[in-house]
C-alpha cells in the first residue's frame, strides 16, 4: 500500500515543474485579488473588468478607487504585452531557424544535382568511342526472335451454333410415299 506522503511529494514536484515552464500567459486563467474582491479570467478579460470598474468609480466620483483599478489593469496590461513580446520573439527565432534549415536543404540539393551531373558526364566520357554513339537503352546484344515482342493474338471466337431443323423427320414426313419395295 502506498503512503500518502509519497503521493504528496510527487504532486508537489509536478506543480513545481509546471510552474517552471512559464505556460501560455495569454490564454492562462488568473485569479486577481482586487479591492472589490476576486476577478477571474485571462489577462485580457481581467484588464477589461478593471477598466470597467475604473469607469464606474469615476462616474461615482471615487478618484482613489478609479486610480486603484487603473493600476490593476495596467499591471495585467504589462504582463500581457510581455507575454506577447516573448511569443513574437519565439516566432521570429523559429522563422530564422526554418530559413536556415531551408537554405541548408537547398545547398544540399544543389550539391547533389551537381554530383549527379558530374557522374553522368564521367559515364559518357568512359563509354567506348565507336562508329556510332550507344544510345541510353541500347546494348551490344544481338537481337533474336525470342527477344522480339510477340504479336497479339486475336481472341478465339466460339463457333456459331448451326440452326437446327424444326422438324426432325426426313423431308416429306410420314405422309410421303415410300419407295417401291
Amino acid at each position: 500500500m502506498k503512503s500518502s506522503r509519497s503521493r504528496s511529494r510527487s504532486k508537489s514536484n509536478r506543480n513545481r515543474s509546471q510552474g517552471n515552464q512559464g505556460g501560455n500567459v495569454v490564454n492562462r486563467v488568473f485569479d486577481s485579488s482586487g479591492p472589490e474582491g476576486k476577478v477571474r479570467g485571462t489577462p485580457q478579460q481581467i484588464i477589461e473588468k478593471y477598466n470597467q470598474l475604473a469607469r464606474d468609480a469615476q462616474l461615482s466620483n471615487d478618484r482613489v478607487a478609479a486610480e486603484n483599478f487603473q493600476q490593476h489593469a495596467e499591471h495585467y496590461t504589462r504582463m500581457l504585452s510581455e507575454a506577447q513580446r516573448e511569443i513574437e520573439a519565439r516566432r521570429e527565432e523559429q522563422d530564422r531557424q526554418n530559413r536556415e534549415r531551408q537554405a541548408e536543404r537547398d545547398r544540399e540539393r544543389a550539391e547533389r544535382q551537381e554530383r549527379e551531373a558530374n557522374q553522368a558526364t564521367e559515364q559518357q566520357a568512359a563509354q567506348p568511342q565507336g562508329d556510332a554513339p550507344v544510345a541510353e537503352g541500347d546494348s551490344n546484344l544481338v537481337e533474336t526472335p525470342e527477344s522480339q515482342p510477340k504479336p497479339k493474338r486475336q481472341p478465339r471466337r466460339k463457333p456459331r451454333p448451326k440452326p437446327e431443323a424444326v422438324n426432325e423427320d426426313p423431308p416429306g414426313g410420314d405422309d410421303a410415299p415410300k419407295a417401291a419395295e
